[in-house]
């Protein structure tokens, strides 16, 4: 008797127990009739018994019955799915397949092949990690599917697989053409500017000055109707432009070519015309493509104008800003920023001064002066510095002597994160990047940030300052910083150290005067001039010593050439001064003859540090974004991390060529 037998006889185990002590009870009295009534009991429990077992055996057959119905429809369902089907296994070789997915493929026969044979796209190793929740999307034979896949585990006693893969094909190519559709019709918005209309205006004779601007119109329109958009100017200086994605699409393959357009007018202009532009697309509505475009042309201006910044969602591509940017300064912007700044420091209980990581003379003299200018106004500054490096150590030592009083000021990046508060004012100094600061926690902390910067914009941002000072066609940010300080009061206060410290910052960044120098370089200049800065104390911070420059003299040496017009420099050595090294080495390449610009590797701290210098012709800024690096045109620099110095320069080496055939520069 089986289990399921036993289990309906304990149904009953009440029941019999009360018969039995029934029949043992009549027994003691009518033995005879106990025993008529034990044999019928017996009769009874066999009766049941066969009926059970009888019952249990056609529902096993029943249920047989139906599997193999079961299996049957399985089957059947299996090999005549509508879409195909495919199983593989792990290592994508191809066991079973329907009659769909002969029809798909359209060969012979796929069996004991490799699927990749067939169809490359299609990655195995992502279907195996993936959750199998969600599809693969795949191209093939110019239609598109989603590929639903199961993965089933196989015991070995039964096959010799551990692993079947099935693959159901679900073809979706005509919801692919209306998406494609779609995205093709989406509205783009651009935002145009002459960035130099006024100074073109200015300098064009009169008699030329209507064609000038009327080819500026001309250009900017026929270029709209050429690529099917629609364009309005709404100032003398700024333009609208709608296109579609799909036509964008064509002006991106042709990198803006309106730059080049605007750049090549000649009527009459004595100098040469440049344009930005900013381009919003893809925004959930048209206001948010709008406001995508005027992120943009601020990003563009803010890299130094000529040139386009297209956003889509939290993504930024650049095109152009291959020329060096035109001095475009007023005074007004600097009394403005200069009385603003004052205003934010008289309102804050502290103040925080902070640059770049590993600060350079630029840096530390902006911080210098910014100290100044809190000082004059009595309150409470401090300066956030990771102790002196190399590149700084000269003035340092000179301050601890001159200056000794600003050791109290200077505090490291854990002091300032305890010391910070609500009320306190960050100002940072010759950077924008939260990640290139010497404490990023500090931006988190402080409500009211401070960015004063000359350095180009990049994508990354400082989030929401109260203040931005950022102008890519000052020399430095110590120019900046003296502009600010000339105009925050009537008579301007400063020490001969601080003076020395800002001429400092203006002569590292120009290289003694000779680059991304303008009127307001030297105006910057002699305002420090008169305040007591002494050039000659000035060229003392620039003294390398025997150890330094040997090894400067060696990275020369061993340096090699490409592309006819680009140095490639090594400083193979881990030491603390290495990065100092490579970035005078890089200007001590740019002496040589055809050298347009240099690159020096270098190794510190475990991470491979590129500096990159140009003569202007070149933008090492826009070579070295492609390795996550940024600065300047002239004046670039990266690191890059986890990779070894030959495999860095394997990848800067692309960068230059990638560089070089987006076509600009031949």
């Amino acid at each position: 008797m089986d289990q399921r037998g036993l289990f309906n006889w304990k149904d009953l185990k009440l029941y019999l127990i009360f018969m039995i002590c029934l029949i043992v009870v009549i027994a003691y009295y009518q033995p005879i009739l106990a025993l008529v009534w034990a044999v019928a009991l017996t009769y009874l429990i066999y009766h049941y018994n066969k009926i059970i077992q009888d019952k249990e055996r056609e529902w096993t057959k029943y249920i047989e019955g139906l599997s193999e119905e079961f299996d049957s429809v399985t089957k059947h369902t299996v090999f005549n799915m509508p879409f195909p089907l495919v199983m593989l296994e792990e290592d994508g070789n191809i066991f079973w397949y329907n009659t769909k997915f002969l029809g798909l493929i359209d060969e012979e026969d796929l069996l004991n092949k490799k699927i990749g044979e067939f169809i490359p796209k299609l990655n195995l190793e992502d279907i195996l990690k993936g959750d199998k929740k969600t599809p693969v999307y795949l191209e093939f034979k110019d239609k598109f599917y989603e590929v639903h896949y199961n993965i089933v585990e196989i015991k070995k006693t039964i096959s010799s697989r551990d692993k079947i893969i099935m693959l159901y094909w679900v073809e979706n190519t005509e919801y692919k053409q209306l998406e494609f559709k779609y995205d093709a019709d989406k509205l783009t918005v651009s935002l145009a500017y002459v960035d130099n209309y006024d100074e073109v205006k200015s300098t064009t004779p009169e008699v030329n000055r209507p064609l000038v601007l009327a080819e500026i119109d001309k250009t900017i329109s026929t270029y709209a109707a050429e690529n099917n958009g629609f364009v309005r100017k709404y100032e003398n200086d700024k333009y609208i432009l709608i296109f579609r994605n799909e036509d964008l699409k064509n002006i991106e393959s042709r990198k803006f070519d309106i730059l080049d357009d605007i750049r090549e007018i000649d009527k009459g202009n004595t100098i040469p015309i440049t344009l930005s532009m900013g381009v919003g697309k893809n925004g959930e509505t048209p206001n948010e493509t709008y406001e995508y475009a005027r992120a943009a042309i601020d990003i563009s201006l803010g890299r130094g104008g000529n040139q386009t910044v297209v956003k889509e969602d939290n993504n930024l591509y650049f095109y152009g800003g291959k020329t060096k940017a035109i001095e475009k300064r007023n005074k007004v912007r600097s009394r403005v920023i200069s009385h603003a700044l004052r205003q934010l420091i008289d309102q804050s209980e502290k103040v925080f001064i902070m640059g770049h990581a590993n600060a350079d003379m630029d840096s530390f003299g902006a911080s210098i002066g910014i100290m100044r200018a809190v000082k004059n106004i009595n309150k409470e500054g401090y300066l956030v510095l990771d102790g002196p490096n190399p590149s700084i150590k000269n003035i340092y030592n000179r301050m601890t002597v001159e200056e000794p009083q600003y050791l109290d000021l200077i505090i490291s990046p854990e002091e300032a994160v305890q010391m910070a508060d609500s009320t306190s004012l960050l100002v940072v100094v010759d950077n924008h990047k939260p990640s290139f600061t010497e404490e990023p926690r500090l931006l988190e902390l402080i409500d009211k940030v401070v960015v004063i910067d000359h350095h180009r914009r990049g994508a990354e941002f400082i989030e929401e300052p109260v203040l931005i000072y950022l102008e890519p066609y000052a020399s430095s940010t110590c120019e900046l910083v003296t502009e600010i300080l000339y105009y925050m009061s009537d008579k301007m206060e400063m020490t001969k150290f601080e003076a020395d410290a800002l001429l400092a910052g203006i002569t590292v960044d120009t290289k003694n005067f000779t680059f991304q120098t303008g009127v307001r370089t030297f105006e910057a200049a002699s305002i420090l001039k008169r305040a007591g800065a002494d050039t000659t104390n000035v060229r003392q911070f620039f003294r390398d010593d025997h150890h330094t420059f040997l090894n400067k003299a060696e990275v020369v040496k061993s340096s090699k050439i490409i592309f006819d017009k680009i140095a490639i420099g090594k400083l193979e050595k881990d030491m603390e001064d290495s990065v100092l090294i490579a970035a005078q080495a890089a200007n001590e390449l740019l002496n040589i003859n055809d050298i347009e610009a240099s690159f020096v590797l270098t190794l510190s701290e475990g991470k491979v540090h590129i500096s990159g210098r140009s003569l202007g012709n070149i933008s090492v800024q826009l070579i070295l974004e492609k390795l996550n690096g940024g600065g300047h045109l002239t004046s670039a620099g990266t690191q890059l991390e986890g990779i070894s110095i030959e495999d860095a320069e394997k990848m800067l080496i692309d960068a230059i060529d990638e560089y070089f055939s987006e076509g600009e520069i031949k």
